[in-house]
């Protein structure tokens, strides 16, 4: 059935209030996490724009600080698969505290690296809490929060999350403008010690269930495989290995991934339980949501490229535009949670997407004559349609799954979040070497050709959303059946 103009009168009469609201002393927790999301987020693209400074500085060339990128991914990629059990058998207060330590311990030392042997070192030590520190954030917000309040919850979470990464450019680009390349490092400290502090101060500890042995064969094969596979992603269609290393790094992940399906099916408690894709609406979220993701996480690497090449805009207006990304973000915070209560899952996770796949192709529309208030009224509205999705694609994912298995989960899911989101990247990059001419520069036309791409990647995600049914993770979306007129 389809929306009706009672569902619309409701929505409009409440104002798109949430009528959920969380429980008293634990409001401040989503915020709390977010300073996670938050760190890596401006951290890992705030050094995207800083790295011709950065190689100067150390006395190397760009494409080889291109190294400590791929320190930092392939630290990530390795290391996610633990962060559930590392939870469950520390506690999940004392492993998100250790984890910003860790990460602004990297943070710090990258700040004051003085040779590219240094900088990659720090990466790699970077990845490690990062690896913790999102995905242990994660399961906090899973614990301490009821299903009823959980889209309320990760709506609030996922501003800073998203807001990081559109701001990070822009923080950069003006910290290496105008004062150094450092500070894009330096400045995680403060920050950190707030977060560890606000953590210990108002973060409840859960006892940690009992466990079986950490799975050690499984950690090393899942891990060998998902560093060869972020690092084919990392590299498609960038030209810094070559061809033949690309495809030989493709085909051993393939091989090491199988190996590890097989070995998982045997293993009685494997390091990613491969198991927890019986939940339809996990499976849902975390393949159609791929689908999402991969196209959605494109645009912020393909907007401030188009500006800048195709455009031929400044590094700080095209940061100011991108910037209206996290805007967008902040103006639909209050109606997630009511626009999921009136249309549930199953409506707005299909019509969302649609949309979305209608934007990013929206965005070959623009060219240089484009006015200014019409691109900054059109990333915000982008904006909005991303948040909504990712923040819905959360809330689903986690809506039917046991409290037991809630720490394999978040592990699982993450590894699928950390691969897609370089899948985007990735992608959109092959996309447009695909029509740019050989030698010459990208042209408009090029970036028209990507985003049209990417469009039709989100519309893949539509028939798996479709297969959701109005019962779908109702507990957390709250939605009721409105009754026929």
């Amino acid at each position: 059935m389809g929306v009706t103009t009672e569902t619309l009168r409701r929505a409009w009469q409440s104002g798109f209030a949430p009528s959920v609201q969380l429980p008293p002393g634990t409001r401040v927790i989503p915020f709390i996490v977010a300073f996670g999301f938050l760190l890596e987020g401006i951290d890992s693209t705030g050094i995207t724009t800083a790295i011709p400074a950065m190689a100067e500085s150390l006395h190397t060339s760009p494409v080889s600080l291109n190294l400590a990128i791929t320190a930092y991914v392939l630290s990530l990629a390795v290391f996610i698969p633990i962060s559930g059990w590392v939870a469950d058998r520390f506690g999940s207060r004392r492993v998100f505290c250790v984890a910003i330590m860790v990460f602004m311990a990297g943070s710090l030392a990258c700040g004051l690296a003085t040779n590219l042997t240094m900088m990659v070192a720090m990466r790699a030590l970077q990845g490690i809490g990062g690896a913790l520190m999102t995905p242990v954030g994660r399961l906090i917000l899973l614990r301490t929060f009821s299903r009823q309040h959980l889209v309320v919850a990760m709506a609030y979470m996922s501003i800073p999350a998203l807001l990081g990464p559109t701001i990070g450019p822009l923080l950069g680009g003006l910290l290496t403008t105008y004062a150094s390349w450092r500070w894009i490092f330096l400045i995680n400290a403060p920050v950190g010690l707030l977060g560890i502090a606000m953590t210990w101060r108002y973060v409840q500890d859960t006892a940690p269930p009992v466990r079986a042995r950490f799975d050690i064969p499984g950690f090393l094969i899942c891990g060998v495989a998902l560093a060869m596979m972020q690092l084919t992603i990392e590299n498609i269609g960038r030209g810094v290995l070559p061809d033949w290393m690309v495809c030989g790094t493709g085909i051993a992940a393939s091989c090491c991934l199988i190996g590890y399906v097989v070995y998982a099916r045997r293993h009685a408690a494997p390091v990613l339980d491969l198991t927890l894709f019986r939940h339809r609406t996990f499976r849902v979220a975390n393949i159609a949501g791929g689908f999402s993701r991969t196209a959605m996480n494109a645009v912020p690497f393909m907007l401030p490229l188009l500006l800048q090449i195709g455009f031929h805009r400044s590094p700080v207006e095209s940061g100011f535009i991108t910037v209206m990304l996290g805007i967008g973000a902040f103006t639909v915070k209050p109606a997630s949670s009511a626009l999921l209560r009136w249309l549930g899952f199953s409506r707005l996770l299909p019509w969302n997407a649609l949309l979305s796949a209608f934007f990013i192709a929206g965005f070959a529309v623009f060219d240089a004559n484009t006015p200014d208030w019409l691109m900054v009224f059109y990333v915000m509205a982008f904006g909005v349609l991303r948040t909504m999705q990712f923040t819905s694609i959360n809330g689903l994912g986690y809506s039917e799954i046991p409290s037991d298995e809630l720490s394999r989960s978040v592990s699982l899911g993450s590894v699928a979040q950390q691969l897609t989101n370089g899948f985007g990247v990735s992608l959109s990059a092959v996309a447009l070497n695909l029509v740019a001419a050989p030698g010459l520069p990208l042209s408009i036309y090029d970036f028209r050709f990507a985003f049209v791409v990417m469009g039709t990647v989100s519309l893949c995600s539509l028939p798996l959303f479709l297969s959701l049914t109005p019962s779908d993770g109702a507990q957390v979306s709250g939605r009721r059946p409105v009754a026929s007129q």
